[in-house]
């Protein structure tokens, strides 16, 4: 289970109770660190970086996820290696060995045709849900 890491200082008596910044992120900026697991959205993350690699390996695709991740949250490499074997296993994600590259050798990962289709599937799912966390976010705001 992901830790929080937003603290909450108890107010007195009769008032609000102060929200403290992320201690990860600093200041008084609302990260998602502190709204649970959202490990959901690393599949269609990951979808759409072999979609535009082409193909990568875990460890580069797991050093790039922040420039392409949906929230602040820390994505752990064994959720990102997890996620791209049920990727496969669900056939949207074909992986092979690489060996010609000096060290070890390296599972490389490309989409399937498949593939590219739950990509759609998920661009669809979350236009609707980003129209959907807009209108919460302005309702919310007044």
């Amino acid at each position: 289970m992901q830790k929080t890491h937003v603290t909450r200082v108890t107010g007195k008596a009769g008032k609000k109770p102060r929200r403290r910044g992320c201690e990860r992120h600093g200041g008084s900026h609302p990260c998602t660190c502190a709204m649970g697991n959202i490990y959901r959205f690393v599949e269609p993350v990951l979808l759409l970086m072999l979609h535009e690699k082409g193909k990568s390996y875990g460890y580069d695709l797991s050093t790039q996820m922040e420039a392409y991740a949906l929230t602040d949250a820390q994505i752990e490499r064994a959720v990102l290696y997890r996620t791209l074997r049920q990727l496969e296993v669900n056939g949207y994600v074909h992986s092979s060995w690489q060996h010609t590259e000096p060290g070890p050798a390296r599972r490389v990962y490309a989409l399937t045709k498949d593939g590219v289709c739950h990509l759609r599937e998920w661009g669809e799912v979350l236009g609707k849900l980003g129209g959907a966390m807009s209108k919460f976010a302005q309702r919310a705001a007044k």
